[in-house]
């Protein structure tokens, strides 16, 4: 698989199939995504891979809060602007109106929310779970190197033949988290990435994306 057919087939897939994934090819991924750029070689990233039986006590830690209406845990970034605005919303909304279809969930179900928050703590049925850390000495250039970095796991583990979905719904349950993984509190959970085999048959969001015109501006000859 060349570079931009990783890129084009690259999607948050929200339905895995419970095979498991190697360790051998997790680390093989993982050692070759140690590659990405970061400014001043700091390569901030601290990074967590949890399966089997963690996994399992988790899941069912997390799922417990989110099928209880717990609202989670205090927020230590946002995850968005207070208020977005055109093309920011519209480009949301739309996204958001494919998830929900593709999941089978109404807009305007009333127990919407406690049913995604509990659908992204079974991890869409992922066999594993990688969340990433950033140091709270980090500031702003150090959270752009750690997207790079889980943008180049997510393309090495499209060659290896698998998928994957970032969740930054983690950081609401972020103190079930760090207890499970051990993260010590000098760390801040940035999100976590379900990865696996995408289940067979499984309804599919592909969200579009913007014209090139309207993201990209070309200066010069």
């Amino acid at each position: 698989m060349d570079v931009y057919e990783a890129v084009n087939s690259r999607l948050a897939v929200r339905a895995f199939s419970d095979e498991p994934v190697p360790r051998e090819t997790l680390e093989r991924v993982l050692t070759a995504a140690g590659r990405a750029p970061s400014s001043g070689n700091l390569q901030p990233w601290q990074v967590y891979v949890v399966t089997g039986d963690p996994l399992a006590e988790l899941k069912r830690r997390a799922t417990a809060r989110a099928l209880a209406r717990d609202p989670g845990d205090e927020r230590e970034y946002p995850m968005y602007p207070p208020e977005l605005t055109s093309p920011y919303l519209d480009r949301f909304s739309a996204a958001a109106a494919q998830r929900y279809q593709a999941l089978g969930i109404d807009r305007d179900d009333p127990d919407r929310p406690m049913r995604i928050a509990a659908l992204n703590t079974e991890a869409f049925g992922a066999p594993t779970v990688l969340f990433c850390y950033l140091d709270r000495e980090m500031g702003p250039g150090q959270w752009g190197d750690a997207g790079m970095y889980l943008q180049t796991v997510m393309l090495l583990l499209r060659a290896e033949g698998l998928h994957s979905c970032p969740q930054v719904m983690w950081t609401m349950y972020r103190e079930t988290v760090g207890q499970v993984v051990g993260a010590g509190d000098g760390l801040v959970l940035f999100c976590g990435l379900a990865v696996g085999h995408e289940r067979e048959g499984a309804p599919r969001a592909r969200t579009g994306r913007a014209d090139l015109a309207e993201t990209v501006s070309f200066v010069g000859e």
